[in-house]
Order: structure tokens, then C-alpha cells, then sequence
């Protein structure tokens, strides 16, 4: 792996302690210039983890702290009449919201309304964010992690499948093995406020360009499709993956290889992703409970 990469993620492992493969696919989610949902229990980490992400990168940071009684307009700003005392003249005034940061934390996004939750679509796909008839560019690069509590919690929304499918993974951090809570429990996880910068913007957009450039197969192509046409034919779905996820499917499965320290793509990195980029995409659509939707998939579909 190359050795900026492994430092960043010593760095994050440093902060977050037994969650190595969460971790990286944290980071390979981002090289990819996507949006990640972590979904878990209160006090996992996921707020730890999206902070120092955001420190190692060396990029804009902001919270928002998502709840029932938030409007759209807390996320993305608005406009607010000024009048000039000298001229006697008023005008509206576009003031920014919190969205407008490279790195936007939405904290527990699935306690706030549907109506709220909106106002990120756009934002998440456009990189931009349309107030009044303008529209305002969102800073470059532009992440948005967003944390949810389980559903089964008092207080929550489900996120809508426009939402899911803009977040091009989701994972969760579960419980620290004992090894890992006896560390945190003698104080050896550094704290998030300690984690230096290791990269910067321009650093970052080079990796990202390096995982555009990292070479997929006609093969391997053709195998991504196999997978995504069996979720659309599956008899325990009633829809399968968009172009969308297929995109997505290939992009993680790029910067994957990259973190691998390879510059293509093989099967192994399709499948170690797959999971992640598909589950929160299909859990809407199965027809009954089945839990092991996606490891049934691959197991249906041969690689060559």
C-alpha cells in the first residue's frame, strides 16, 4: 500500500481502536468521492470516526446535529432581508448554512423529518444547493457522513430509498472486541483533537484521480453487470440496483484495489464491497427477510 495511505489509516486505527476493516472502508469510500451512512447503537465511535477523517484530511469540518423540529433551512441557509441604515435600501441576503463545509457530519440524519432530511438530495448528487431561483456551488471536496440510529429506536424516520441510494456505502462499527475496550478503557485510543493533518487537498484529489485511473477489465465489467442484473431478476427482490449503485459498485470496488496497492480491479474487490455498496439499497425491495441477500448473490453469480 502506499505509504501515505498507511499512514492515514494508522492514524484513524490510532483513534478508532479494532475497527481496521470499518476504517478502511471508510477511507476507500471517500477516495471514491462518495457519501458514507454509518449506522449503529449510540456511542460507537461514528461521530470519532467522521471527526478525525475529516482532521487526517485536512478539510473544513461541520456537525449538524439532526432533530425532529429542524427545517430545511438549518442545513442549507436562506436568505435574510438587510436593510442599509445610509441608503435606506433593503435587499435579500443569501446567508450559508452548515452543508457549506467539505466535510459535513449529519448526525443521527434519521431523527430529523423527511422534509428535512430533503434537503440534502440535492446537495449529495449535485454538489450544489438551489435557494430563491439561485444556486450556490458547494466547496470542493464535498463529503457528507451521516450517522443514523436503528430504526427500531423512538424517534426515527426511515431514510427514503432517494436518500439511501445517494450514499454510496453504509456500514456499521458494532461492538469493540475486548482487546480494543480494554484499550480504550486504559486511555490508549488518542483522542480526536490529537490527530494531525496527513494530506492535503491537493494530496487528496490526487488519490482520487489515482482511483479513476486504476484499470477494470472487460471481464470484470461484465461480471459487476451479472451481479446487478440477478438483484433486478431475484425473486426475493422486487427491484434491483440503479445505474446509480452499478456506478457505484465499480468506483468503490476501484479505490478498494487502490488501498489493496494494486491499479486494477479484481473480483476479490467487488466482492469485499459489494455488501457494503448494495445492502442499504435492497432492504427496501426484499420481499421477505433475508438477511444474507447480498452473500447470496455472489454465490449465485460465477466470476468467469
Amino acid at each position: 500500500m502506499d505509504a501515505k495511505l498507511n499512514a492515514v489509516l494508522t492514524a484513524l486505527n490510532s483513534v478508532v481502536l479494532g475497527k481496521e476493516h470499518q476504517v478502511k472502508l471508510a477511507l476507500s469510500c471517500l477516495l471514491a468521492k462518495g457519501h458514507l451512512l454509518i449506522e449503529d447503537l449510540p456511542g460507537m465511535g461514528k461521530t470519532t470516526l467522521s471527526h478525525a477523517l475529516a482532521n487526517v484530511l485536512g478539510l473544513q469540518y461541520q456537525r449538524i446535529q439532526f432533530t425532529s423540529d429542524m427545517l430545511p433551512a438549518d442545513i442549507v441557509g436562506g436568505s435574510i432581508y438587510q436593510r442599509d441604515e445610509a441608503t435606506q435600501q433593503g435587499r435579500f441576503v443569501f446567508h450559508p448554512g452548515p452543508v457549506f463545509s467539505q466535510v459535513v457530519l449529519a448526525d443521527e440524519i434519521n431523527r430529523a423529518t423527511p422534509k428535512t432530511q430533503s434537503a440534502l438530495l440535492e446537495a449529495m448528487e449535485e454538489r450544489q444547493v438551489s435557494i430563491d431561483g439561485q444556486t450556490h456551488s458547494l466547496p470542493q471536496p464535498f463529503f457528507v457522513i451521516a450517522t443514523q440510529n436503528p430504526i427500531s429506536q423512538s424517534g426515527t424516520f426511515t431514510l427514503p430509498e432517494s436518500q439511501l441510494d445517494r450514499f454510496l456505502m453504509r456500514i456499521e462499527l458494532g461492538y469493540p472486541n475486548a482487546e480494543a475496550e480494554r484499550a480504550l478503557l486504559e486511555g490508549r485510543s488518542q483522542p480526536t483533537s490529537q490527530v494531525t493533518e496527513l494530506m492535503n487537498v491537493d494530496e487528496l484529489n490526487h488519490y482520487q484521480t489515482r482511483v479513476i485511473q486504476v484499470t477494470a477489465s472487460s471481464a470484470l465489467l461484465d461480471y459487476i453487470q451479472r451481479i446487478v442484473t440477478q438483484t433486478r431478476e431475484h425473486g426475493s427482490l422486487r427491484y434491483g440496483l440503479s445505474p446509480r449503485a452499478t456506478l457505484a459498485l465499480l468506483n468503490t470496488a476501484k479505490s478498494w484495489a487502490l488501498l489493496q496497492g494494486r491499479d486494477h480491479v479484481i473480483p476479490d474487490d467487488v466482492q469485499a464491497i459489494f455488501p457494503y455498496v448494495a445492502q442499504h439499497r435492497l432492504e427496501d425491495a426484499l420481499v421477505d427477510a433475508h438477511s444474507n441477500i447480498c452473500a447470496d448473490i455472489l454465490n449465485t453469480v460465477p466470476v468467469l
